[in-house]
């Protein structure tokens, strides 16, 4: 089978706002097995929207929308759909029980127009809202099958995953998992260079190579009758490219190096402190994102200026006249500073010229020290990159969280 997904919003088109619905809506149907071959973004507009669905429905079997489900008098994706498939709008009470216990208890009138909400296909699946007020659905009319989510990607995800995709779970006549071998170290040419002759034997599974921000990773994807089969096939294959990747594989299926640095950092009862000059806060951002950090994570020191990394952190006068503020030895000295100052067991030092100013012939623009004190010694490296001042602060709060991973785990 086959879906397109259509988003309903001006605000879209207008680049107020990202897609990223898309995204999601997009990686859960690969998963089930479904085709994606249209996606199309469409204003408020009932005209246009409905144009767009008779157009879905002569080339897709599913029909899944996303957005104007709410209460305003712009949100006319039920009614054009329940118009184009020939349904009657029917009042759902139990939706609208649950759109006025809302309003009862975050202590706000509810205006009339929110009932509109509650109103829906006659005879459609209701996918109820726990993170949000308006319900979404799906229904057959046809032979094609229609879901509406709302925009919301807070809404939109979660009532995806956890109602459409089993709703969509019997139509989709196979299964597809897919696993992702995380990688910090190599680029994604050198990484498909080592997995180059797997990737052209394989048919089921198959292995793909992505690049993202200062990193990569080879996904492996299988296709089976049932979840469980599909992962039988997976297994040994993973296991095969996480052996040729050697150590650059950081996790399976993780979130982020800094998760995978948190839960080691964690399992170890080891705690972290950082002190950053170029990142500007960049590395504590990161480590913080995560939540339980406070479980390693004491601290960070900004220290942009020459005074701030003396009087806090402990680098020396002299190491500072002899060699620079962006030195090998100023980074091992404010890694080891700031794991004193804080009573940390690991101290991270990061400093470098981020740019697009401020660099020299001795000292060029993307240049960065990176080092990681532990167990009262610090492995250091430098770094340079020429993509510009975010991929430069970027690539350096990685590089910290992987020499983190490799050093101290």
């Amino acid at each position: 089978m086959n879906a397109e997904l259509i988003a309903v919003g001006t605000e879209i088109l207008l680049g107020d706002i990202v897609n990223t619905d898309a995204q999601v809506i997009s990686q859960g149907l690969s998963e089930l097995g479904i085709d994606v071959f249209y996606q199309t973004v469409v204003g408020d507009n009932p005209a246009r929207l409905e144009r767009v669905i008779r157009e879905a429905a002569d080339r897709a079997d599913i029909i899944i929308t996303t957005g104007g489900l709410g209460p305003t008098l712009d949100d006319l994706t039920k009614e054009t759909l329940a118009r184009v498939f020939g349904k009657k709008m029917e009042l759902h009470q139990p939706s609208l029980d649950r759109i006025c216990a809302f309003f009862d208890r975050i202590g706000r009138e509810m205006t009339p127009n929110n009932e509109k909400q509650a109103w829906l296909p006659e005879g459609c699946t209701v996918f109820v809202n726990d993170w949000g007020t308006a319900p979404g659905c799906g229904f057959e009319a046809g032979g094609k099958h229609v879901l509406m989510l709302p925009g919301p990607p807070r809404e939109c995800e979660p009532m995806f995953k956890q109602c459409a995709m089993p709703y969509l779970y019997p139509l989709a006549g196979g299964c597809i998992v897919s696993r992702n071998v995380r990688v910090f170290g190599l680029g994604e040419s050198a990484m498909e260079d080592r997995l180059h002759d797997l990737m052209e034997s394989m048919h089921n599974p198959t292995i793909a190579p992505y690049a993202k921000v200062s990193e990569c990773f080879a996904r492996v994807t299988a296709k089976a009758g049932t979840h469980e089969a599909a992962e039988a096939l997976l297994a040994p294959v993973v296991e095969q490219v996480a052996g040729m990747l050697g150590d650059n594989v950081y996790g399976i299926d993780v979130d982020s190096l800094e998760q995978v640095v948190g839960d080691g950092l964690r399992a170890r009862g080891l705690t972290l402190a950082v002190a950053e000059s170029c990142t500007g806060g960049l590395l504590s951002k990161r480590i913080t994102d995560v939540a339980g950090c406070s479980d390693y994570y004491l601290g960070g020191v900004c220290s942009y200026s020459n005074s701030v990394k003396m009087r806090v952190l402990g680098v020396k006068a002299g190491t500072l006249e002899a060699h620079g503020a962006v030195s090998q030895q100023t980074a091992e000295e404010m890694a080891e500073g700031v794991a004193h100052a804080l009573g940390a067991d690991v101290g991270v030092g990061i400093t470098g010229v981020a740019g697009p100013g401020g660099g020299s012939e001795e000292k060029p623009v993307g240049l960065v020290y990176i080092s990681v004190f532990y167990d009262g010694r610090c492995t250091t490296r430098r770094t340079v990159n020429t993509y510009g001042r975010d991929r430069v602060r970027n690539q350096a709060a990685s590089t910290a969280l992987d020499m983190i991973r490799r050093m101290v785990f």
